[in-house]
C-alpha cells in the first residue's frame, strides 16, 4: 500500500480485497481507494458523479472505491498501529435539524483477511465509532456520504478480526483515538497545513505519538543532511530484501522490519517522490542508481 494526496484527493494505491456499505457490503478487488474533499455547500452534481469525474481525471477507470468527505483533506489523521493502517475524516456539518458527525474510515492491514475477519473489521470500526463520540454534543447518525471500508492486502494470515483479536484490538485503538483527534483538527482546536500520522509506540509504555517530522527527537537517525518527508514509509511493507528483512514480533509474527533503509531518506529521491506520487519502488531506485552513477 502507498499513499499520496493531489489537491484536495488523497489517493491509496495497493492490490485491495475490501467491502463496506459504499459497495454494497459485497467484496470487491480493487487497486484504489480514495477520498475526495468537496464543500459541503457544493451543488450540481451527486457523490456518485464526483467520484466518477475524479476517477476519470485519475485514470483510474472503473478500478477504484471512492469516499466524499465535506472535511478539508488536510484535515485527514493516518494512525498506524503495526500491520494495522486507519484513515479517518471527521468534521462537522451544520444544517437545518441540528449539527451532525461526518465520519469516514478506512481500515487497511497489510496482512491477508478472510472475508469474515473483513466483515467483523467493520463491525469493530463500528463499535469504536459509537464509543469515541459518546459525550460529544452531535448527533452520530451521521450523513449520507459517511462510510466505514475495511481493506487488506496479501495472502490470508486473519481468520478472525473480533474486538479482542490481534487486528480488532489494533483497528478499535486507532479509531477510538483517531475520531477524537480529526475532530479536534477540523473545529480548529488543532491546527495543522497537512495531514497528521499517528503512530502506535512501544516505546516507553504503549501509547499514540502524533509525529512531526520537525519533533523528531532521533533526527538524524541515518545521516546528516537526510530527508524526513517520508519517515514512514508509503512503500510499507516493501518485502526488498536488499532494503529490509522479516523478523519476529513480540506476539510471534513475522513483521516487515526496514530500519536500515535509506532509499526514501536520499534528498533527490524524497524530491523525486514528491513531484511523482504515483513512482513505484523499482522507479524510485533506478532514479537514485543513475544519480549515484552521475556523481
Amino acid at each position: 500500500m502507498r499513499y499520496y494526496i493531489e489537491k484536495n484527493t488523497l489517493f491509496i494505491r495497493g492490490s485491495f480485497r475490501a467491502t463496506g456499505a459504499v459497495i454494497s457490503g459485497d467484496i470487491r478487488f480493487v487497486s484504489t481507494i480514495f477520498y475526495h474533499s468537496i464543500s459541503p455547500e457544493r451543488t450540481g452534481t451527486t457523490p456518485e458523479k464526483e467520484l466518477e469525474l475524479v476517477a476519470a481525471r485519475a485514470g483510474i477507470g472503473r478500478d477504484y472505491v471512492g469516499l466524499i468527505t465535506p472535511v478539508p483533506i488536510q484535515n485527514l489523521c493516518v494512525l498506524q498501529y503495526d500491520f494495522i493502517t486507519v484513515f479517518i475524516t471527521a468534521g462537522i456539518i451544520s444544517g437545518t435539524d441540528g449539527d451532525f458527525a461526518a465520519i469516514n474510515i478506512l481500515t487497511c492491514n497489510s496482512q491477508g483477511m478472510s472475508t469474515e475477519a473483513l466483515y467483523e473489521t467493520i463491525n469493530v470500526a463500528t463499535d469504536a465509532k459509537s464509543e469515541a463520540m459518546n459525550g460529544f454534543k452531535y448527533d452520530i447518525s451521521g450523513t449520507h456520504i459517511d462510510a466505514i471500508i475495511a481493506a487488506c492486502e496479501g495472502k490470508e494470515e486473519h481468520r478472525d478480526a473480533g474486538r479482542l483479536t490481534e487486528t480488532g484490538k489494533r483497528v478499535y485503538s486507532a479509531v477510538r483515538y483517531g475520531i477524537p483527534e480529526a475532530l479536534k483538527r477540523s473545529e480548529g482546536a488543532t491546527l495543522r497545513s497537512r495531514p497528521s500520522f499517528f503512530i502506535f509506540s512501544r516505546f516507553k509504555g504503549e501509547h499514540w505519538i502524533d509525529w512531526t517530522p520537525e519533533d523528531c527527537l532521533y533526527y538524524p537517525c541515518h545521516f546528516a543532511g537526510q530527508r524526513c518527508d517520508f519517515c514512514y514509509c508509503p512503500l510499507y511493507p516493501c518485502r526488498d530484501e536488499s532494503l529490509g528483512l522479516w523478523v519476529e514480533s513480540s506476539n510471534k509474527r513475522k513483521v516487515w522490519n526496514c530500519s536500515q533503509c535509506t532509499l526514501l531518506h536520499e534528498p533527490e529521491v524524497a524530491e523525486y517522490l514528491k513531484q511523482h506520487p504515483d513512482a513505484l519502488k523499482a522507479e524510485l531506485m533506478r532514479f537514485l542508481t543513475l544519480k549515484k552513477r552521475k556523481l
